[in-house]
């Protein structure tokens, strides 16, 4: 399996995701939407980084448990229920994400939602990953 990030010179420097994933393997994983739900299926943390962590770290136990890493991840959406808020934090959940996932961006895009399925969730996350 291989990755490769494309960030062209003409577009706007890619913080934190990258413009392009081109990926060649042989298993596709299709992560279902995490939220910061932990074993008994309540929402924890009450902040928006207390959460994407969690979110984070949900999204890549199923990655991992079908056999992949964070570098095999080619796309990740976040959804989220205030995208001022998730500006604002955009450092602190920058130092998350590399903390728990590495430096290796897949692409990625923001959408701002009205709300997700549970009230209290204040992000989530899905994604595709490419195995060898």
């Amino acid at each position: 399996m291989s990755l490769e990030r494309i960030n062209p010179a003409e577009l706007s420097p890619a913080t934190g995701f990258s413009h392009a994933v081109a990926a060649t393997g042989t298993r596709l994983v299709f992560l279902a939407g995490q939220t910061a739900l932990d074993g008994a299926g309540k929402v924890v943390g009450e902040s928006l980084p207390e959460q994407f962590e969690v979110a984070l770290a949900n999204l890549l136990a199923a990655l991992a448990a079908a056999g992949g890493t964070p570098a095999d991840l080619a796309r990740v959406t976040v959804y989220a229920v205030d995208v001022a808020a998730y500006r604002t934090h955009a450092a602190e959940l920058g130092r998350i994400w590399r903390r728990s996932a590495g430096r290796d961006y897949p692409a990625m895009a923001v959408l701002g939602v009205v709300r997700l399925w549970d009230d209290q969730a204040l992000v989530e996350l899905d994604g595709v990953a490419v195995l060898a």
